[in-house]
Order: structure tokens, then C-alpha cells, then sequence
């Protein structure tokens, strides 16, 4: 299986709301798409946006592709052995 975002094979993925449910269930909306990420790319989108940020700006798989911090983070986890134990900070 291959992370949307930063384009990794990895065993396991995550499921990303690309607008959090958060925001949609106090509107009793339906929860929106959904992008397939490994937890590392997951945790690190949560590191560095609110719920809110994501939810207002951040709502595609191509915005987040292209975000200034993101872009740094996934051109270093690129290189990254798909095993190995990422912390986020």
C-alpha cells in the first residue's frame, strides 16, 4: 500500500478526513473524503495544523501537497526506510 502523500510503500496506513470530523459533526454533515496516509504523515499534519486550519484550508490532498511546511517534511520522509520509527515534533 502506498501513502498518498508522501508516496511511501508501507504495511499499514491510516485514514486521513481531509475535512476533520470535528468540523462536521457539529454540523451532522457527512464526514467528506478521506486520503489514505502512513501515521507519520498523519501525526505531522496534526503536529502543525489545527482542526480548524485543516479544515478551512487544507481540505484536499493537493493543498497539503503543497504546503510549505508539509512540502519540507515529506521531501525528508521521502528518503526514509518505510520500517523506520518517525518522531514528529
Amino acid at each position: 500500500m502506498q501513502c498518498e502523500l508522501c508516496q511511501r510503500e508501507m504495511e499499514r496506513l491510516t485514514v486521513h478526513h481531509l475535512i476533520p470530523r470535528q468540523a462536521v459533526k457539529r454540523k451532522k454533515a457527512e464526514p467528506g473524503p478521506t486520503i489514505d496516509i502512513c501515521s507519520a504523515c498523519h501525526r505531522q499534519i496534526h503536529s502543525l495544523y489545527s482542526n480548524n486550519e485543516l479544515a478551512k484550508y487544507l481540505n484536499t490532498l493537493e493543498k497539503l501537497r503543497n504546503e510549505p511546511k508539509m512540502q519540507k517534511f515529506l521531501a525528508w520522509i521521502e528518503k526514509q526506510k518505510p520500517n523506520k520509527r518517525i518522531r514528529v515534533r
